[in-house]
């Protein structure tokens, strides 16, 4: 018995464009040919594209099913390697379903990392959702993990004030602003040492996290927000001497 490429395709339900693209490939030995020119494929040829398509359809790329011995009809150490390679992949899927869950619940920008999903509070600014994510990139795990649970309290007045603050605003109203976010703030350092060292661990040195994050404040505060800011530096420093916001 013999069978056409048109034949063989359809007999092992794989298309006729993968049976060419197998031979190319080297995964199928050609067949011998007709006295016309055309193909005459053998049961051989068929077992070997069930056992293609049955080994793809587990998850194993062509590259992998070329490297396998054809004789070994149960290739363990390969399958139990796939075995693991798809646990991993379905621990990923299910992360990104709980992140997935997380952005719709709460209505979140769905472009933000992976930290910020479970960590933001829907009300936080977009300054600071830009912050956060790049406080991601440039921190340690510990500051990365202290804003994490910063950013998931509820914004106090004072920080909602502090988002809208007009670029014009006088010193008076700058100054009566940090001296409001101060109680607060002050709550936040005591609570999570780590904002104490924010350039702790960071993983391209404290000089860089330095440099990226005072780029960032700059890039996306106004300087009548950044006043505000080095206001309330001076008055935790005031405070205990070493503190950095």
């Amino acid at each position: 018995m013999a069978w056409s490429t048109r034949e063989i395709a359809e007999l092992a339900g794989v298309s006729l464009r993968a049976v060419r693209h197998y031979h190319e490939v080297g995964l199928l030995a050609e067949p011998e040919r007709r006295a016309n020119g055309y193909k005459q494929y053998g049961v051989a040829h068929l077992l070997r594209l069930l056992r293609i398509k049955r080994l793809t359809g587990l998850g194993f790329s062509l590259g992998r099913i070329g490297a396998m011995d054809d004789a070994d009809d149960h290739p363990e150490e390969e399958l139990r390697a796939l075995d693991a390679e798809l646990a991993a992949t379905v621990e990923r899927l299910q992360q990104a379903r709980a992140e997935l869950g997380v952005i719709l619940h709460r209505s979140l920008p769905a472009g933000q990392p992976p930290e910020f999903a479970g960590a933001a509070h829907a009300d936080v600014s977009e300054a600071d959702r830009s912050l956060f994510a790049v406080m991601t990139r440039v921190l340690g795990p510990g500051p990365r993990r202290a804003w994490a649970e910063v950013m998931r309290q509820q914004p106090t007045h004072a920080d909602k004030e502090f988002d809208v603050l007009p670029a014009d605003a006088d010193e008076a109203t700058r100054q009566d602003l940090a001296e409001r976010m101060l109680p607060h703030v002050r709550e936040a350092y005591a609570e999570h040492p780590d904002l104490r060292t924010p350039n702790a661990g960071a993983p391209r040195g404290e000089a860089f996290a330095m440099e990226t994050m005072g780029r960032a404040f700059r890039d996306l505060y106004s300087p009548a927000q950044l006043d505000v800011l080095q206001r309330l530096n001076a008055l935790l420093t005031a405070d205990s001497g070493n503190v950095r916001p």
